[in-house]
């Protein structure tokens, strides 16, 4: 089932860099939430939490993401390094003439997510994490084998051409494998939205600069590391523990870096726990973005 999109979502482009327009849609009124998205969406996957947290007293902004569907597309893979990426969500904020939001991610919008907090605490309110670890706990893991076997994706997207090449044989078959098979809730993804995610990716240059991001990790990952700052705003992890590509054991971060975190398992969702189960993950974020000190168990 897919949630139905208020008909009053606005459409809008916000310059973040020169020449950078990320295009974003918002709804709501109320405190602001930005939502970024991962590989391979945009922000219509969050379509289960837009109206949903907008009907909680939220102003909601889901952006597309440098590189994806209607946002420009840069070249070059310096352009997509993580700090780059953080600083287009501080611009957007201050385009949405806020001084502060919380910021919900998913796969690599949580990772753009965990670079904003540490880089721009000041215009930070709440952080919520979605199925990726923070970046000391990812290089962490990736030490171990197992956890290599499950990130051999990120090793393939460094070369060069091929994976796009790849990645659009039959269709964009790897787009499509992934989003039927990978949640654990049957029709997670109907059809018609696959064509929607194979549409955006399809688009003249879309597919390259989403790989970037990979690419930018392994190329500037040591630069990126420099970074690290503690996070000292409260962070909420929601983690679906059947994730074929990042382990259970990655999900706590280390309280050195994220002292105040609170950490929910979802033992019946994916690597996509936000359309595997979107009742309770919206009822997570509405009570953490409302900044209630419990979490009511399910």
């Amino acid at each position: 089932m897919t949630a139905t999109i208020d008909t009053d979502l606005a459409h809008h482009t916000a310059q973040v860099d020169g020449g950078v327009n990320l295009h974003y849609v918002e709804a709501g009124q109320g405190p602001l939430v930005v939502l970024l998205h991962g590989f391979p969406a945009f922000w219509y996957d969050w379509r289960e939490q837009i109206p949903a947290l907008a009907a909680a007293g939220f102003r909601v902004v889901a952006p597309d993401m440098r590189g994806y569907n209607l946002s420009a597309k840069p070249r070059g893979v310096a352009a997509y390094r993580t700090e780059v990426l953080a600083r287009d969500v501080a611009r957007l904020i201050s385009a949405c003439g806020a001084e502060r939001a919380s910021v919900v991610g998913h796969d690599w919008g949580a990772g753009v997510a965990w670079s904003f907090a540490m880089l721009y605490p000041d215009l930070l309110e709440r952080l919520a994490i979605l199925n990726v670890p923070h970046p000391v706990t990812l290089r962490r893991g990736l030490k171990r084998l197992r956890q290599l076997r499950k990130s051999w994706y990120i090793f393939f997207f460094q070369l060069l051409w091929l994976p796009e090449a790849l990645v659009r044989v039959r269709g964009y078959a790897f787009v499509r494998r992934a989003l039927e098979r990978d949640p654990m809730r049957p029709g997670a993804y109907s059809p018609s939205d696959i064509a929607l995610y194979v549409k955006a990716l399809a688009q003249p240059g879309a597919l390259t600069a989403t790989i970037n991001y990979y690419r930018a990790l392994f190329r500037y990952g040591p630069q990126a590391m420099r970074n690290l700052r503690r996070i000292e705003a409260p962070v909420l992890v929601i983690w679906g523990d059947h994730d074929r590509y990042l382990g259970r054991e990655l999900a706590s971060p280390d309280p050195v870096w994220v002292p105040n975190v609170r950490v929910e398992h979802l033992p019946n969702a994916s690597h996509w726990v936000h359309v595997d189960d979107p009742q309770r993950v919206n009822e997570l974020l509405v009570t953490f973005l409302r900044g209630r000190p419990t979490l009511s168990p399910r």
